[in-house]
């Protein structure tokens, strides 16, 4: 799981591409300011795309590795709502999962140790894919899942899974739609699909919509319409867990903490003067615009 979808790019945060060696990689991602997903050929000793000899790494923003480095949960849930979200969807011992767009493999590896269920997480930063690994670790779960680093748009599962989850990244299906189409191609029959999306709390401006992120106000429906919307696809809405006001706090603040030790620890990274400029403006533009208007939530849907 995780959250940076094309409408949390930024436009004001400039372009930086560094080159990184495959070890420096897994310590910080290199960033382009581009909404999709990029990919960068590097070589052993950090050379360019000249070398034919090169090896291509796959990687989010730079931007959302260093804000979310702390993350366990790369959205606006805490811990108990992620529970609250196993325990809604009754899983059983042996049920199979597939997360696409991991983030850090929490909901996994939580429910792993929880509820005994096995799956497969893939996500495209290697920083999130190695944190998900050391977390399966620590809770003694690596017999029950697997974390793979790798783009998830287009991504099938070998075996029908119980649970078809992208929750916060249905940017790799396009939107919505395209992502429960995607999901439905690795679900087996009375499966659940699990799509997490913001929504707005009340119609804003345009202006105010810009404050949250979006392009327009277009970029997200209303809550009632968000579900009316599961379905026009042909999907019942069987469960649902929304986030509230902690959690989006949980989730924005403990970005600011994280950058602010990242700049001093870092003060003279080529990409400091971007993540200053973030931290400047994000808590009160949070406290502004998406604390009052963009809601977030977790749906659980079953193909009618």
């Amino acid at each position: 799981m995780l959250t940076y979808p094309p409408f949390w790019v930024h436009k004001e945060v400039e372009s930086v591409l560094t080159l990184f060696t495959k070890e420096q990689v897994h310590e910080e991602a290199v960033y382009h300011a581009n909404s999709r997903p990029f990919a960068l050929n590097l070589t052993t000793d950090g050379e360019n795309m000249t070398n034919p000899s090169t090896e291509t790494i796959v990687d989010i923003p730079r931007i959302f590795n260093i804000m979310e480095s702390a993350h366990r949960i790369h959205n606006p849930f805490t811990p108990e709502k992620l529970a609250s979200l196993g325990a809604a969807l009754r899983l059983q011992s042996e049920s199979r999962i597939l997360d696409l767009g991991c983030g850090s493999g929490e909901m996994l590896c939580t429910w792993a140790r929880d509820y005994g269920i096995g799956g497969v997480g893939v996500d495209m930063s290697p920083l999130f894919v190695e944190q998900a690994k050391a977390r399966a670790r620590e809770l003694n779960v690596t017999d029950r899942v697997t974390f793979i680093h790798k783009d998830a748009s287009g991504y099938v599962s070998d075996e029908r899974v119980d649970v078809a989850a992208c929750v916060g990244a249905t940017w790799i299906g396009g939107g919505v739609e395209g992502s429960v189409k995607l999901l439905a191609k690795s679900l087996r029959a009375g499966g659940l699909i699990l799509i997490g999306e913001p929504y707005w709390i009340q119609l804003p401006t345009e202006d105010i919509a810009q404050g949250c992120r979006a392009e327009s106000v277009s970029d997200f429906l209303l809550l009632p319409d968000l579900i009316a919307s599961f379905g026009k696809l042909d999907c019942d809405v069987v469960e649902m867990v929304l986030a509230d006001q902690d959690s989006w706090d949980r989730y924005e603040a403990t970005k600011w903490l994280t950058m602010r030790r990242w700049l001093e620890a870092n003060p003279a990274d080529a990409f400091a003067k971007e993540v200053r400029s973030e931290l400047t403006s994000a808590p009160e533009r949070y406290a502004k615009y998406a604390r009052e208007y963009l809601g977030w939530g977790v749906f659980a849907l079953m193909p009618r």
